[in-house]
């Protein structure tokens, strides 16, 4: 994690009062080439790679565990509505976090800042996969040592409901304002990047 901050360039910062959103383009961050290819990420591969590992928990929960078929359903819908909530404090508390020092300020460009300044950028739309597998990795095991075998049916839900954030998100800044029923999310986000960076947290859920 300290090479990563001492790696990214210096010349970048995060500040709501300056940076401007652009319209176009993308911007390295990293000095190192390896962690820059890394910190970029089609929108499909996360995605699919998230629906894929849910579908696995979901089939070893009703093949491999003792949990009933009704058990697993709330589960899963407790987790993609608890996802709703994480969603809002990450964004909230972490990504927006006040920059009080250097090493702040580095960790939230790297994070956020630079898809503020950036927002059109398609391949930072999404956190890096390495980066979410070693999330959620840690996400199961912190989960299983609450809820034992239940996080089999708990985390499918969170992480599906991060895939339709992430659709979500990518739909809002690669496309014009849809009319259909994400319109009122598209309007939302266009808000909190283009108007007032400090209100309107959610994303998937306004």
């Amino acid at each position: 994690m300290l090479y990563v901050l001492v790696s990214i360039k210096t010349t970048t910062h995060m500040d709501h009062a300056l940076n401007k959103p652009k319209h176009t383009g993308t911007k390295q961050i990293f000095e190192n080439p390896l962690l820059e290819k890394l910190s970029r990420t089609h929108i499909a591969v996360p995605i699919s790679m998230f629906l894929l590992i849910s579908a696995g928990l979901l089939y070893t929960a009703v093949q491999y565990t003792t949990l009933q078929t009704g058990a697993v359903v709330a589960l899963f819908f407790g987790g993609l509505l608890f996802w709703t909530f994480m969603e809002y404090v990450l964004h909230r508390f972490v990504f927006h976090m006040e920059p009080t020092t250097e090493w702040k300020r580095k960790l939230q460009y790297a994070f956020h800042g630079v898809h503020h300044e950036y927002p059109k950028d398609k391949t930072r739309l999404a956190m890096p996969p390495l980066m979410s597998i070693v999330i959620a990795a840690l996400l199961f095991a912190i989960i299983y040592l609450l809820i034992n075998t239940s996080v089999f049916g708990f985390l499918p839900g969170l992480l599906t409901g991060y895939a339709a954030y992430l659709f979500v998100h990518y739909i809002v800044h690669a496309y014009p304002p849809p009319k259909n029923a994400f319109k009122e999310l598209w309007v939302s986000h266009a808000v909190h990047h283009y108007k007032d960076n400090t209100k309107l947290y959610g994303v998937s859920s306004p």
